[in-house]
């Protein structure tokens, strides 16, 4: 229930209200939602550090592997409107926690695994647990912060999303050295931990998430009045907004092009994150934790990158050639690495990993610019759900062709083409009106749509 404002409450006082409020709670519930992300995208792409050890140890080939890597992905993509629906009904504290609890278990039964079948299953459930978890923060955010202070906060939860690539290889790394403890294969221990870890933090996220502001005993109640009036007031600003059917949006000209620019991203994103540790492996006399490390290396460089880049473009009045530019360095990375020896490889993918992140980081904001006001939240929806896709095609592409020819190349040599199809179209995405700069999150604020 709202808290109704006090009508004769002074404007400036009001003002300090609600930022006093927005304070309280970046300070005590973003960071288990940080931690929760970095969960959650650390068990998403752990698979990435077995793919030897389960062609070893279950036979699962390297075209079964690309499959049941891209598997999640369909899960992913059929639950997620479903699941924010009934986020909407049982609120954030319920839902986010039994999603996180969820994927959790599903980890843990992957330490089970006995063959290919098992493990196209289990990535499907994984991705059905984790449906919702991402665009439901998102959802979650709009009910808790006004439009003004919500950038700021998407800033910090997107923050773990780059986290996690750089230390899931060193946990996995250091987990897989568990070899043998136990008569268990590492990959098993792997899975187990990690999946535990999340039913762990998801038990924890209970204490510290709180659905509704009139429940957060750590506000006062001027500023529960205070803070629920700003998020009404912009709440009822977007509900003005016409919706707008999904399958209208697809068909949408810069719907459809933002979303072939945003499949290509994803191609090559994922075709690292999952692909990476091979490719290190291939360097040969590393540990599992050595390669962990080695790993890291190109996220970090990528997100030293995109902040950087990220001080100068938020001011910059049109973001395209920046995202052309970052395009043809991961075409040229994703290039490279087809030569030389596997140091040289690393470096490569190193460079295309720093193009895809600060892709990423410029995209969304081009995005939401580019867009008209009526179809930008159920646009943006529709780019993101059609071009996560792009994480199903990518390993299961790179997978058949190893299978098949013994050399990723050929899926390289796609990649590169990708992206620089994806320059090509970032010419054609109409200049942005200005609505999508710093302050602005870099994901959509999530509203309901009309079915279509």
């Amino acid at each position: 229930m709202v808290n109704p404002p006090a009508p004769d409450r002074d404007p400036a006082a009001s003002s300090e209200l609600v930022q006093r409020s927005v304070t309280k709670f970046l300070r005590r519930v973003m960071p288990i939602l940080v931690i929760m992300l970095v969960v959650n995208q650390m068990d998403r792409t752990n698979v990435g550090f077995v793919q030897d050890d389960l062609k070893a140890d279950i036979g699962i080939g390297s075209a079964a592997y690309g499959l049941g890597a891209g598997l999640f992905f369909i899960g992913y993509a059929l639950l997620e409107v479903p699941s924010n629906m009934l986020m909407e009904r049982f609120g954030a504290r319920v839902w986010l926690t039994r999603i996180m609890i969820s994927w959790g278990a599903v980890t843990v039964l992957m330490c089970f695994m006995t063959g290919a079948t098992s493990f196209y299953v289990l990535r499907f459930l994984l991705g059905i647990a984790e449906a919702g978890f991402f665009p439901g923060v998102m959802y979650y955010l709009t009910t808790w912060l006004p439009d003004s202070a919500r950038g700021r906060a998407s800033a910090i939860f997107l923050g773990g999303s780059a986290t996690a690539y750089i230390v899931t290889g060193p946990i996995s790394g250091a987990l897989l050295e568990m070899h043998g403890l136990g008569g268990f294969a590492g990959w098993r221990w792997m899975f187990a931990l990690e999946g535990a870890i999340s039913i762990s933090v998801g038990l924890v996220a209970a204490f510290f998430l709180v659905s509704r502001i009139s429940d957060a005993r750590w506000l006062s109640a001027e500023e529960k009045a205070a803070l629920s009036t700003a998020v009404e007031r912009d709440r009822e600003a977007r509900s003005r907004e016409p919706q707008v059917s999904r399958l209208r949006l697809v068909v949408h000209p810069q719907v459809a092009l933002l979303t072939g620019v945003f499949f290509a991203m994803a191609l090559t994103g994922y075709a690292i994150t999952f692909w990476l540790p091979s490719l290190v492996d291939d360097i040969g006399g590393l540990s599992s934790f050595q390669i962990g490390l080695l790993t890291a290396i190109p996220w970090i460089c990528a997100v030293i990158a995109m902040y950087t880049m990220s001080r100068y473009t938020d001011r910059v009045p049109d973001r395209r050639p920046y995202l052309a530019i970052v395009l043809v360095l991961s075409a040229i990375g994703t290039f490279l690495a087809t030569l030389g020896s596997p140091w040289f490889g690393l470096a490569a993918v190193t460079l295309a990993a720093v193009g895809s992140k600060c892709a990423a980081n410029l995209f969304w904001p081009l995005a939401q610019s580019t867009l008209d006001l009526k179809v930008t939240a159920a646009g943006l929806a529709v780019v993101n759900s059609l071009g996560n896709l792009g994480g199903f095609v990518s390993p299961t592409l790179f997978g058949y062709l190893e299978e098949t020819t013994g050399s990723t190349n050929g899926g390289l040599y796609a990649l590169s083409a990708a992206s620089l199809l994806a320059t090509v179209g970032v010419y054609f995405i109409r200049r942005g009106s200005g609505r999508g700069g710093a302050d602005e999150a870099a994901a959509p604020a999530p509203v309901r749509t009309a079915s279509g």
